[in-house]
């Protein structure tokens, strides 16, 4: 196989090729030394002489397929990865050739939003990731690198926390969406014994064992959160999760259960739950990260590895406890209250808005952020609805796409919109939005309007889960215990947005895609 390049493109403009050496480093191939081919690659990038040297990489995959790889990994300052995409915060998105980038086979498409460049990959994105670490040699944190100097500023100051809450939430998604599916079916299942056996199983050691599996994360969220968000502020994880682990100890936990003054160097502190919160916590891990930087700035070099972490822990313990705790916990209890007074004004308007516009701000990968509102409404109440109506808008994509295949006489088009239908109700919902809906546009006006019936309607019947879950048929059971009213809304509310959208779609139909423009 031959790969003709011409180089001369890829320079910058006003550089010439002959001032520099020019080198090719190809890497990867269909071999096992595949991985370690990356590495050394990776490795090369990083040390080589970019002043001596044109650097061009060419890459071999696992199929044998050739690839040009255009760009510097110095560019990329930090990359993470939630259920369908890689999300790249960049130095300078401007050197980014996306049009290149999004016809890349396996991308479905490349959104630019929250200061982030988000690539959609689909249920494939963790192993593309794993790639991604090895090529870049585990080096995306380049906090402490001379380029973060020029780095351009670009948007305001909502969407960077909008953003910074997306980076510490993200990661605890899948512990999350685990333990939501556990506590599901151990609501099912003890629900069956108490009604058909009249058997409370809830005390059977294995229930027991099971629940707590169920429960930890949210219990000890604190710590998990303290090792998220120290990953995203830059300060050390370890110190982070022990201020987390203070938060969560017997101890702790029964000062604040006392009926009595608890009182810290002779100062009152606001009694407070600090399992399962989430507020404290990030506020305590941001402070600590101005903290550690000061501290490494003043104390000398050679008790700096036992002085900062010491001086760490003895200033953040009763700050937290005194003063940023406190805070979280009011501003937790507010945004809950906000929410609440939304869904007490009208559930049913709250229901529609939800499920008809989720799925659009999955387009934008803007959905993320809140997330945490039904993270804090699970700690605060034990219970959430927001994801209910979220689930009403991933049904109706799932329907729409399936309108698609039903519809469409494009056979490489139906097999894209039947395949993105079937990962919408597993709750993957990229796939049908790209590949079809958005793509053709009348479904995606279809699903949306499908998906706030269908979120109306578990408004209007109380629909709530017990758990932190993803929205698709295996997490159904975690609706059961929301009542018979409110577990049939959510159900009837699944099956109109559904069928409601492949229908409407079938009906009002779309601009079909000729066999030979696909």
């Amino acid at each position: 196989m031959h790969i003709m390049v011409n180089i001369n493109k890829y320079l910058k403009k006003g550089e010439h090729i002959m001032s520099k050496i020019n080198v090719a480093l190809i890497f990867g191939g269909k071999s096992g030394e595949h991985e370690v081919s990356l590495l050394s690659t990776a490795s090369i990038c990083k040390h080589i002489n970019r002043d001596k040297y044109n650097v061009f990489t060419i890459g071999i995959t696992k199929e044998g397929r050739w690839m040009f790889y255009d760009g510097n990994e110095e560019n990329i300052k930090d990359v993470i990865h939630c259920h369908t995409r890689l999300r790249f915060s960049l130095i300078d998105s401007d050197k980014v050739n996306k049009d290149n980038l999004s016809k890349i086979e396996g991308v479905i498409t490349v959104v630019e939003s929250m200061d982030q460049l988000q690539v959609v990959i689909g249920s494939n994105v963790d192993k593309v990731y794993k790639e991604l670490e090895k090529m870049l040699g585990k080096t995306t944190d380049v906090s402490n690198n001379e380029v973060l100097k020029n780095e351009k500023t670009k948007g305001n100051s909502f969407n960077k926390a909008l953003t910074t809450m997306a980076q510490i939430f993200t990661p605890t998604i899948y512990a999350l969406a685990g333990s939501g599916m556990i506590k599901g079916i151990l609501a099912v299942v003890s629900m069956y014994y108490l009604n058909v056996h009249n058997i409370d199983i809830k005390q059977n050691d294995t229930y027991v064992i099971l629940s707590a599996a169920s429960d930890a994360v949210f219990y000890f969220f604190p710590i998990i959160l303290g090792y998220t968000s120290a990953k995203v502020f830059k300060t050390h994880e370890i110190i982070s999760m022990v201020l987390g682990a203070t938060l969560c100890y017997p101890g702790i936990v029964a000062l604040m259960a006392e009926d009595r003054v608890v009182t810290l160097f002779n100062i009152n502190i606001t009694k407070a739950s600090y399992t399962s919160s989430v507020i404290p916590i990030i506020i305590a891990i941001w402070v600590l990260s101005y903290v550690e930087r000061f501290l490494k700035k003043v104390i000398p070099d050679v008790i700096e590895m036992i002085m900062v972490p010491t001086l760490s822990i003895l200033i953040m313990v009763p700050a937290t406890l005194l003063v940023f705790g406190p805070i979280g916990i009011y501003i937790g209890n507010g945004v809950n209250w906000l929410y609440q007074l939304l869904i007490n004004f009208s559930p049913i308007l709250c229901g529609a808005f939800i499920g008809g516009m989720w799925c659009v701000l999955v387009i934008f990968g803007a959905h993320r952020p809140i997330l945490p509102i039904a993270i804090n409404d699970i700690a605060q109440n034990g219970r959430q609805n927001l994801l209910a109506f979220a689930g009403a808008a991933n049904f109706s994509q799932a329907g729409a796409a399936m309108g698609v295949f039903l519809k469409s006489k494009n056979k490489s088009l139906k097999t894209v919109a039947l395949s993105g239908s079937i990962t919408a109700l597993f709750g993957i919902t990229e796939p049908a939005i790209y590949g079809a809906n958005l793509r053709l546009k009348k479904p995606m006006i279809c699903a949306v309007i499908c998906g706030a019936i269908g979120g109306g309607i578990m408004g209007y019947g109380g629909a709530f889960g017990i758990a932190f879950a993803n929205q698709g048929i295996l997490t159904i059971p975690v609706y059961a215990q929301a009542g018979v009213k409110g577990f049939l809304s959510y159900l009837i509310g699944c099956l109109v947005a559904f069928f409601g959208s492949a229908i409407l779609t079938y009906i009002v139909g779309f601009n079909d895609i000729e066999e030979k423009d696909n």
